[in-house]
């Protein structure tokens, strides 16, 4: 298994459909409870342990999950109500080594179930046809919300999965 992609790179090949999308709907709800219980009984040694060598730490995966639905979540608020935004993107890295990626995870477990209970809200008002509508990344080009809703799906888990894989490995 590669640890970098514990459950494998994103891929959407297809037609969007109302199943796919209630599931992924599904698990932007459900992410921040998983987050939450896969990190409750973390000491902090144990969140300052890198998922794998050379990677972020437990905490530092926590708090870009944090980062992560707060961009999203507004990307999707920017392209329902403006014609295909040119959207912001951010160094994820970079933004991971900042000084509040030390903090303890208490403050982006907040975050994360405030963003996705509004995300979760919004989502639940779209219609099948709202998922045609896109933003524009300035490197990656036109996205159209409904593969962005995948990839978000995918992302948290993505995410979620290397607490859960380490903390198995581990035997915490």
């Amino acid at each position: 298994m590669d640890e970098r992609y514990p459950i494998g790179e994103f891929q959407f090949e297809g037609e969007l459909n109302t199943e796919l999308v209630a599931t992924w709907i599904k698990e932007i709800e459900i992410l921040p409870s998983l987050v939450r219980e896969a990190v409750k009984d973390l000491t902090d040694q144990q969140l300052d342990t890198p998922y794998r060598a050379g990677g972020w730490t437990l905490r530092q995966v926590v708090h870009h999950i944090a980062d992560a639905s707060m961009n999203s979540y507004i990307r999707f608020k920017l392209a329902v109500t403006e014609s295909n935004p040119v959207i912001k993107p951010y160094d994820e890295a970079k933004w991971a080594n900042l000084k509040d990626s030390t903090l303890p995870v208490e403050s982006s477990l907040a975050i994360i179930e405030g963003v996705h209970a509004r995300w979760f809200t919004l989502l639940q008002a779209f219609s099948l046809e709202d998922f045609q509508l896109s933003y524009v990344h300035p490197e990656g080009g036109e996205m159209k919300l409904g593969v962005f809703l995948g990839f978000c799906a995918w992302h948290g888990n993505h995410h979620l999965a290397h607490i859960t894989t380490l903390v198995k490995n581990k035997g915490w």
